[in-house]
């Protein structure tokens, strides 16, 4: 049994801890509120570009594959899988670790082989470990995230696609629900799957229809520009989306870790008093069994 001495100082360590853990807690509340602005900005525009590429386009047919997909399927994906470079964050890496590589493994039984695109340094550990390599690996995404940065990772990606590298690219992220609750999504970006629902309620947002307006320059260079911004927004919501999740995943985690170093110090104070008390009781009596043996 531990002593009076062990349990004083295991007290003391795990108060330390909790400050640790409340002070983490405070640092992503407040980095949480800066990026779900973030992602409650970024949401609106994302959607509504989609249906304004759907509009212009309307029903005629247009040859490009981000649109229509490529001409000769290469029966390859690209998967960019999004989470976060620190851990101490639940089961934030852990989920869509396990969700990617199921996923992985179907894709194996069906003869493909996908390329991956980590963003995050926990989701490229996981795989490692698998002997997985990826195509690339993008770190520092809570530090470094910008439009600057989705354009950059978008240019690239864009250039493989157009080329007929890949026949779609999807998109592997937590989306943020709120402080307490994240989902893994995987979302194809390209080519744009016509047949989704819209992304704005019809009674707020119907954008106008555009039938019989005449367009300058062509309507296929406005698409182009536009299927072009869409691909760098896409992917810039898809980043905040994972920032912001991870943020609330870390504040809730070190929560539960400040809540837990509670329950703990209460166990140990209670075992410490019991065992302070059973020695003061001991010595009590060994004084008095000495008073009566010198009587």
């Amino acid at each position: 049994m531990a002593n009076l001495k062990d349990i004083r100082s295991r007290i003391g360590s795990v108060k330390n801890t909790q400050q640790i853990t409340r002070a983490m807690k405070m640092v992503s509340a407040a980095k949480l509120r800066k990026a779900q602005e973030n992602v409650i900005q970024c949401r609106p525009y994302a959607n509504s570009i989609k249906d304004l590429i759907f509009d212009v386009h309307g029903d005629e047919e247009i040859d490009d594959p981000r649109v229509s997909g490529p001409e000769q399927e290469t029966g390859k994906s690209l998967y960019v899988v999004l989470s976060s470079d620190r851990g101490l964050c639940g089961g934030f890496n852990n989920s869509i670790s396990k969700i990617m590589y199921n996923k992985h493994l179907e894709l194996q039984e069906k003869n493909s082989t996908p390329d991956y695109i980590f963003i995050g340094k926990k989701v490229g550990v996981f795989f490692q470990n698998r002997d997985i390599e990826p195509k690339e690996t993008i770190l520092n995404l809570a530090k470094e995230i910008s439009f600057k940065m989705a354009d950059k990772v978008a240019e690239q990606i864009l250039e493989d696609f157009t080329q007929g590298a890949y026949d779609e690219v999807v998109f592997v992220y937590n989306k943020f629900i709120s402080a307490i609750a994240q989902e893994v999504t995987m979302e194809r970006v390209f080519p744009i799957n016509k047949e989704d629902e819209p992304t704005l309620e019809v009674s707020d947002s119907k954008l106008q229809t555009v039938d019989g307006v005449k367009f300058e320059p062509s309507k296929k260079v406005i698409l182009n520009s536009l299927l072009d911004k869409y691909f760098t927004v896409q992917v810039y919501k898809c980043l905040s989306e994972s920032v912001a999740a991870e943020h609330a995943a870390r504040m809730s985690s070190m929560e539960n870790a400040t809540n837990n170093a509670n329950d703990m110090i209460s166990k140990l104070t209670l075992t410490y008093n019991k065992l302070r008390q059973a020695s003061i009781t001991t010595e009590l009596i060994e004084i008095t069994s000495g008073a009566e043996a010198l009587n």
